[in-house]
């Protein structure tokens, strides 16, 4: 009959960093005020001059601003919630659901772009291209504006990959467990980030191609390609949304981590004579941030321990339970 060891039971910290102010909550707050006083300036003056393009525009803005609060909102959240309990794996993932929203929002805002696009190719509109002008210049310094205050290099968690051992626990035969949270420093991508800085770049895209086009029709009288470049941007940003939408779900669902992180942990536990790795998990709790679950069979010495001193460095792993079973 085989003997079970069990491991002491501790208070382990979940947050895994999220407690802290991440950089992009401060700069995606300042996007969020600059779109947003935009927003009000444009609405009001086109109420307030009767000018449609500068109405619409305002309301536009209106539409990336909702996102952009949604990206600040996760921040605040995550943070605030971070030692929350009820979160098993802390809040990391509250991140990535703000980005997969953006993503999802911005393919809306794509498909909206074609629709109109092909509507004004088939039955073109009459264009002030003086009013048009001015809005799509103010429209683009101030997502251009945005684009640089997002577009520095996102940092992630303060997290690493090897930590202190909380509470293994061993025995003379039977399954040896061993529970280890990692306490480092390690860089994560930020997909809240990302989905923000997306949309302000989206939007910058269609200023920069409005403004060509404007100019080409006003100057040129190519009406046609106002329209054309309308569609040009959509796929451009359902490209990049559709990017987005791959590397969060893939988070959000579980998905097994990195094929080639899997095969290094595999060969570096097995490099011990008669240890066979029977049950191996690794799915990210934050991006590039992997819990794993490892079951290893042994016919010798091998303790849970040991498999943790030969887990590689660099992997991303924040949190390890590992189980020793003896043959």
């Amino acid at each position: 009959m085989s003997q079970s060891s069990q491991q002491g039971v501790g208070y382990h910290d979940h947050s895994f960093g999220e407690h802290q102010r991440k950089p992009g909550e401060l700069r995606t707050l300042l996007v969020v005020l600059l779109t947003a006083a935009t927003m009000i300036l444009e609405i009001a003056a086109g109420l307030a001059f009767g000018s449609m393009a500068l109405l619409a525009d305002g309301l536009h803005m209106a539409s990336h601003t909702t996102a952009l609060a949604i990206a600040m909102f996760a921040y605040v959240y995550a943070r605030r919630h971070a030692h929350d309990e009820r979160f098993t794996f802390g809040t990391g993932k509250v991140n990535s659901l703000a980005g997969f929203t953006g993503a999802v929002l911005l393919v809306i805002f794509a498909l909206f772009m074609v629709f109109e696009s092909v509507k004004r190719l088939f039955a073109p509109i009459s264009i002030a291209f003086n009013q048009a002008l001015v809005v799509a210049c103010v429209g683009l310094i101030v997502n251009g504006l945005s684009v640089v205050i997002l577009g520095h290099r996102d940092e992630g968690h303060p997290a690493g990959d090897h930590g202190e051992v909380d509470a293994p626990g061993y025995g003379p035969a039977g399954p040896l467990r061993e529970t280890v949270h990692a306490q480092g420093d390690h860089h994560a991508h930020d997909h809240n980030l990302r989905s923000a800085y997306l949309h302000v770049l989206a939007d910058a895209l269609t200023s920069v191609l409005a403004i060509l086009a404007l100019l080409a029709g006003k100057f040129g009288g190519l009406f046609w390609l106002d329209p054309v470049t309308g569609l040009v941007g959509a796929l451009l940003v359902a490209h990049w949304s559709i990017g987005l939408l791959h590397t969060t779900s893939r988070v959000l669902l579980d998905r097994q981590g990195p094929e080639h992180v899997c095969a290094e942990i595999r060969a570096a536990v097995e490099a011990l004579e008669g240890s066979v790795v029977t049950d191996l998990h690794l799915w990210a709790i934050a991006p590039r941030m992997y819990n794993l679950m490892l079951v290893v069979t042994t016919s010798g010495s091998d303790t849970p321990e040991r498999v943790r001193q030969r887990l590689p460095g660099g992997t991303g792993i924040v949190h390890t339970v590992i189980e020793v079973n003896r043959q």
